[in-house]
């Protein structure tokens, strides 16, 4: 549990322990962090506003180093916008102070059932990587800004590099029903994908194999022919 209120972190470590649970609390996002990364926890109680580092950014840190015990982040933040970047980052479920204890443990306790969900922390392919815990995506040292749809295609497009998606596969991950009679919109999304990660770098990545799909290649991309 990361919780910089001593008397809130008290609380709750003495309540849980009760319970019959082992609590390690630590009372900065940077402790709490280098806590969580070494350690294999059933569940990370993580407050959003921490000094040293913010909650969002110890669970989008963990999630980058491959530590996929579920987050409940505790916050006195109510708006949907900050339930959404808790979500975005890597959290699992999201409760709003002040909360009965009761509805706390119902939630650990859903929590812990479902337990750690294996994912890869960033998908790569040679240079070309990306990090679906905080959305973002790069070739080498430089950042990449996508739109949600063309995120939604590299993500399936490198989760298997060296594969043949075909289209309709495309269509039915990133698009809803209401796309699917519209032939042409996996490739007029896929060249604006190339536009941003092959063609500024001169390098040829996604690949068309004509009456099928597309395919990544694994090592990232070739100068073009």
């Amino acid at each position: 549990m990361v919780e910089d209120e001593p008397k809130m972190a008290r609380l709750l470590g003495r309540s849980l322990t009760e319970q019959g649970y082992v609590v390690d609390v630590a009372g900065d996002g940077a402790s709490g962090y280098a806590v969580a990364a070494r350690t294999s926890y059933d569940v990370v109680v993580l407050d959003v506003m921490l000094p040293r580092m913010s909650g969002l950014e110890v669970c989008r840190r963990l999630r980058a180093g491959g530590a996929w015990a579920p987050v409940l982040f505790l916050t006195a933040r109510d708006g949907l916008p900050d339930r959404v970047a808790g979500l975005d980052t890597g959290g699992d479920d999201y409760l709003v102070k002040p909360f009965h204890f009761d509805e706390l443990l119902a939630r650990l306790r859903a929590l812990i059932r479902r337990g750690p969900v294996q994912r890869p922390a960033v998908f790569t392919a040679g240079e070309l990587r990306l990090d679906p815990a905080s959305r973002r995506c790069w070739r080498g040292e430089r950042e990449i800004v996508l739109t949600g749809k063309e995120f939604a295609l590299l993500e399936v497009l490198l989760r298997s590099p060296g594969v043949v998606i075909p289209r309709e596969v495309l269509l039915e991950h990133c698009w809803d029903a209401g796309y699917r009679s519209r032939s042409n919109v996996v490739d007029v999304h896929i060249r604006a994908l190339r536009d941003k990660i092959d063609r500024p770098f001169g390098v040829a990545a996604l690949e068309t194999v004509r009456g099928v799909g597309y395919r990544m290649r694994p090592d990232g991309g070739r100068p073009p022919q």
